[in-house]
């Protein structure tokens, strides 16, 4: 008889295992949002570093053997790593306003890295900037009494537009403004708010300063300077993108690899260390027990480096793709005493849910047009709590690729991606629970769920004078 009564107790000691437990979490949320709404002093401060076409597996905490990382693998031991997040769009500028507005691309402003129907700003033709009426994170944020600073690419807005950082809700910016501009790491000029900051040893060709150092000693600073108050920093870094160049190879000198290879493995290496840099800081001065830290890319890969670090990893295409080579990120989330150590999450989400994630961090509201949904509590526990989980899986995550005329568009739903490859083209359906590569296409074998998720498309998005698509 006792020991029936023992194995009769066993599932009544799980079960409320598990409430006590959703119980923590509960409270843990509930009081860091009722904690935020008090005095502003106890508000989280917010950092969020974004590497600019860092690949899903370039890290060494994601299954990259080849380029070191050994500062941002001590942040996801230190945190929550996130196996499906998602970027803002294919490529850099629409994944950037997607992030900054928390609407996705089929209603952010800014939808390509080029459009249509707008003066040249600064000679650069195509740039479509913010308006004033857009409403960013950081404007939130410095409203509820943040103090706010980027520095890294912008990509929303050129000089004498209505896009620039201090107008969009930055105290203080450094930085590139496009993504023509961002590549030339040996520059002679940054934007330092609204006027530029010569670089005097880069000028007349010489190459003295690497940008990307001087943009780390700006978040560095700013730290400094406001680690009394709350404050939301943006670190969009440069790096690895596009026209690759770093002042010396270091460990990577003597690989047998393409010279490229080493020249990108280099420049993530020297921003993980910079990661690092920003990590011990916040200890230094005591601070990272009351900041939460994320850390992601912007999009996929561009070179996706196949049969030398396989920065894609497991997933189909690479930068500028709808499959999740092009879309999916790494992502993770460190805040000591709080978001859990060592710990992995599955929990699906994207750029669009940031801006009202940091707004209930901060204990303010969001707008209510958001695409996006607050994922906080998803930030506490490597699984959501019920009713987040069955929000997340019921909901549809939207990306589209507007283009020349036609438009390209995914929707990820659940455990199931759908991608359109032009606009009167039937949909594609992979089921991601045991197709991560998207390798077949289960739509003829699903016909009521690509109904509803077409039902979906057909009014998803608004249309934009910049990337107009004819009707069906």
């Amino acid at each position: 008889m006792k020991g029936r009564n023992v194995e009769l107790q066993r599932p009544m000691k799980q079960i409320l295992n598990w409430f006590v437990a959703v119980l923590a979490v509960f409270h843990l949320a509930n009081g860091i949002v009722l904690q935020a709404q008090g005095d502003i002093a106890d508000r989280p401060n917010i950092v969020f570093i974004m590497a600019d076409d860092l690949g899903y597996a370039d890290l060494g905490c994601y299954g990259q053997e080849h380029i070191r990382t050994p500062h941002i693998d001590q942040m996801a031991r230190e945190g929550l790593r996130f196996t499906q997040c998602y970027a803002g769009a294919v490529v850099c500028a629409p994944s950037r306003s997607v992030l900054m507005t928390g609407l996705h691309t089929g209603h952010t402003r800014v939808r390509g890295n080029r459009g249509k129907n707008t003066p040249p700003h600064d000679g650069q033709k195509g740039r479509i900037p913010l308006r004033l009426e857009d409403v960013t994170v950081a404007e939130l944020l410095r409203d509820a009494g943040y103090r706010t600073g980027i520095t890294g690419k912008w990509g929303l807005g050129e000089p004498g537009s209505t896009g620039l950082p201090n107008d969009q809700g930055f105290d203080e910016w450094l930085g590139y403004l496009n993504q023509d501009h961002a590549p030339d790491y040996f520059t002679d000029f940054l934007w330092h708010n609204k006027k530029k900051r010569l670089i005097p040893e880069n000028a007349d060709g010489q190459r003295q300063v690497y940008s990307h150092n001087l943009l780390t000693d700006f978040a560095l600073e700013f730290i400094r300077e406001n680690r009394s108050a709350p404050f939301f920093l943006y670190v969009p870094y440069c790096i690895p993108h596009a026209k690759l160049e770093v002042p010396d190879l270091g460990i990577y000198q003597d690989e047998d690899w393409p010279e490229d290879a080493k020249v990108c493995a280099s420049m993530v290496t020297r921003m993980d260390r910079d990661v690092g840099r920003i990590l011990d800081l916040l200890a230094e001065l005591q601070i990272d027990e009351k900041t939460i830290v994320f850390f992601c890319s912007d999009n996929g890969s561009a070179r996706g480096w196949p049969g030398i670090f396989d920065s894609c990893g497991p997933l189909r295409a690479k930068k500028g793709s709808l499959y999740d080579g092009g879309i999916r990120t790494p992502m993770i989330v460190r805040w000591p005493g709080k978001v859990p150590a060592d710990e992995t999450s599955s929990a699906v989400w994207y750029f669009a849910d940031f801006l009202p994630t940091a707004a209930a961090l901060a204990g303010v509201d969001a707008p209510g047009n958001v695409d996006g949904i607050s994922i906080a509590e998803a930030l506490f526990s490597k699984s959501p709590p019920g009713n987040l989980h069955q929000r997340l899986r019921e909901r549809f995550l939207y990306w589209e690729v507007p283009r020349k005329g036609t438009l390209r568009q995914a929707v990820r739903h659940g455990n199931w991606k759908a991608v359109r490859s032009a606009r009167n083209r039937p949909l594609e359906l992979y089921d991601l629970s045991n197709d991560k590569g998207e390798t077949m296409n289960v739509a003829d074998l699903h016909p009521d769920l690509v109904e509803t998720i077409d039902e979906y498309l057909s009014d998803c998005r608004t249309n934009s004078p910049h990337w107009p698509v004819p009707s069906r």
